[in-house]
């Protein structure tokens, strides 16, 4: 018998998570799980990228402001009634807030319960009253799933105590669809060899810290022959001011914004090296996906880089979490083409976070619940 399996999420919008999970959804082993997306809200750009063989349940319409708070004021049970209106055997709140909240309210002792968490929380109480009840619903779940030891740590920190049910797995990526369109022909840019390519994707919103990357980017051009060009794939509300600053360091000629992209890989390949500049991660989609494009990576030390670069910068380059920390990140790969000796080690690193390798372990913990 299959066992059926639920995957609850706020929506489908532009993010790593909801990238992740239509991937993880996509690769579940059909022969055994009959799987299910719903969301709490119907929207998102990676709805059309769900397969056959993987059901869409839709959410409400419109997106309501404020809903977390909504959510907080209603009975858990009433909310789980409001919104599965069908039995399985494993329910999945695949992002931390609402949509564990909503699954916490099931009263169906059967089902087996897993919540997911994509990154550092300094508080865990979103969606609940307080931090003590918070920990209490993700006590109650069979698994609780990190993205990262560091998120892990991060979680159990600000929880004030440790989960028994807590588990670390690693996101899952569709790294052939990756390495195929990886070879498609760019036709939107012009990456020059009389430039070193960097490339980062990702919203354009404070917490990627790209405020501070492109202050470090005029300092690394400084005196510098062969300019380095940064390429930023995203959108977000940081847009005109990200903007702004560039022409303010007179830099705007080097800082190039290309917008969303449905495929970002074919610009992950071309790029000489990528850099996450960011304040805080999960466990980085976008480093993962560069890595198996085979592209260099330099990253602050936020949640997740040290286990996709290594621990003494085996397979990329880790720095400190400031702008100061960029600025060293980016002479660190230019100064004598550092990013060249990297690029065989990235994509050595990139195959360790295979899909099957990354779909098994989920696979692995579906089948321990029972």
């Amino acid at each position: 018998m299959k066992k059926k399996v639920l995957f609850l999420i706020q929506d489908l919008k532009h993010g790593g998570a909801e990238k992740v999970l239509v991937n993880l959804a996509n690769n579940l082993d059909k022969e055994k799980y009959d799987v299910t997306i719903k969301t709490l809200f119907n929207r998102g750009v990676h709805i059309k990228n769900i397969k056959d063989g993987v059901k869409y349940i839709p959410g409400l319409k419109w997106e309501i402001r404020g809903n977390s708070h909504i959510i907080r004021k209603i009975p858990a049970k009433s909310l789980f009634k409001f919104f599965v209106k069908d039995k399985y055997d494993i329910i999945v709140a695949f992002l931390e807030g609402n949509a564990t909240r909503v699954l916490s309210g099931c009263t169906d002792k059967d089902a087996k319960k897993v919540a997911w968490v994509h990154i550092e929380m300094n508080s865990i109480k979103t969606s609940f009253s307080d931090t003590k009840e918070a920990a209490k619903v993700y006590n109650s779940f069979d698994k609780t799933v990190f993205v990262s030891n560091t998120v892990k740590e991060a979680f159990e920190k600000a929880a004030g105590q440790t989960f028994n049910n807590g588990i670390v797995l690693y996101n899952v990526n569709e790294t052939e669809d990756i390495k195929i369109r990886s070879r498609e022909k760019i036709d939107d840019a012009h990456f020059s060899k009389d430039e070193v390519n960097i490339i980062s994707v990702a919203k354009l919103v404070p917490s990627k810290g790209y405020d501070r990357l492109i202050p470090a980017l005029a300092k690394a051009n400084e005196n510098r022959e062969k300019k380095a060009h940064l390429y930023l794939l995203g959108i977000g509300e940081q847009q005109s001011e990200l903007e702004a600053l560039a022409k303010k360091h007179n830099i705007d000629e080097y800082v190039t914004f290309l917008g969303f992209k449905e495929n970002p890989y074919k610009y992950l390949a071309a790029a000489d090296f990528y850099i996450c500049s960011s304040r805080r991660e999960g466990f980085s989609t976008a480093v993962t996906e560069a890595l198996v494009c085979g592209t260099p990576v330099v990253s602050t030390k936020c949640s997740g880089a040290t286990e996709l670069l290594g621990e003494n910068n085996e397979y990329g380059i880790v720095v400190e979490n400031s702008e100061e920390g960029v600025i060293k990140g980016l002479f660190a790969m230019l100064d004598n083409d550092k990013y060249k000796e990297y690029k065989s080690l990235a994509k050595t690193r990139g195959e360790y976070f295979s899909t099957e390798n990354t779909t098994r372990a989920v696979e692995d913990m579906f089948e321990g619940l029972f």
